[in-house]
């Protein structure tokens, strides 16, 4: 997340969390690596294109809440992606791509530096993590699963406060661009949904931002910090590999952008979503089988359904 003022390392994002496996240079709107083409066109072609269909087409309302969920949950993955290896050369570029994540995801991108960055890749679900899974409970039931999102906003709200207040303290311009993000979000939002009920008006409007903006941006939020949850809870956190747990289904990693591979994410925060998969492989050896589920629907069968007993991997 660039932004006027705001250079890569004071993002708080530091150099382990960036990457210089750029593919272009001197080229302000080209993506740095050329994978991340297919995160633009979400970013920029079907993010706002289904948005755009439900307010032309009122009809489609609700029909396509689905596609937006998805979507919504992909700016939040995507807002994560930006945040550790920077999409553009350009920092205006980056800024713009890192507002319309934030619009989208529903919460300025600037959040993850002091939460996630800063904080669970420093300390990776043990003692210190504002997102430590068993900080509430060590009981994985379903209610804790569902309420986790609830427990871990009031946990990270001190580290993003005291972010804002470091910024200020260095960079009043960078503090204003960071407020602006707010503005961005909350005010686009405000504005959309004004514009719903203008053009459709009060019943049919609301249905329509609604189904277009406002449920996928809450359901992202809530659904990103669920899959924080489901990739440590049960694990062991003292382990170089078996902290972390990994969904290696290939459909599903095509639409999350790989981010399934969850245990090199951790080893290697620097690299590119795109490598991920390979880099996986490399160690897959290394990490618990059980540890190593297919896909999420899945796991959360298994787990809050059908009742499989929490198998906690502890290095011998």
């Amino acid at each position: 997340m660039d932004g006027p003022g705001i250079a890569n390392d004071d993002q708080g994002a530091g150099s382990v969390h960036r990457t210089d496996d750029s593919t272009t240079e001197n080229h302000p709107m080209r993506p740095r690596i050329a994978a991340d083409w297919r995160a633009i066109f979400w970013v920029f072609g079907l993010m706002p294109g289904a948005a755009v269909v439900q307010y032309v087409f009122p009809a489609l309302a609700g029909w396509m809440l689905p596609v937006s969920m998805y979507l919504g949950y992909a700016a939040g993955v995507l807002a994560h992606n930006h945040n550790h290896t920077r999409v553009f050369e350009g920092r205006r570029m980056n800024a713009v791509h890192a507002s319309m994540l934030s619009f989208f995801y529903g919460y300025p991108t600037f959040g993850w530096i002091p939460t996630h960055n800063e904080n669970h890749h420093r300390y990776v679900n043990k003692a210190g993590d504002a997102t430590a899974t068993w900080r509430h409970t060590r009981r994985n039931t379903a209610w804790t699963a569902f309420a986790y999102f609830f427990y871990s906003a009031v946990w990270q709200g001190p580290a993003i406060a005291g972010y804002l207040a470091r910024v200020r303290r260095r960079s009043t311009r960078a503090w204003l661009w960071l407020l602006g993000q707010y503005v961005i979000v909350f005010g686009g939002h405000l504005a959309a949904l004004a514009l719903a009920v203008r053009l459709h008006g009060p019943k049919t409007g609301a249905l329509v931002y609604f189904s277009a903006l406002g449920i996928p941006a809450a359901g992202a939020l809530w659904g990103l910090m669920f899959t924080n949850y489901v990739q440590h809870v049960d694990c062991d956190e003292t382990s170089k590999w078996n902290h972390s747990r990994n969904f290696v289904s290939g459909w599903m990693n095509f639409l999350v952008f790989d981010n399934g591979f969850h245990t090199v994410h951790h080893q290697r925060a620097n690299l590119h979503w795109s490598h991920a998969r390979a880099a996986h492989a490399e160690v897959a050896h290394e990490i618990d089988p059980r540890l190593n589920e297919n896909d999420i629907a899945s796991y959360c069968w298994k787990t809050y359904v059908m009742g499989r007993p929490p198998a906690v991997a502890v290095d011998a």
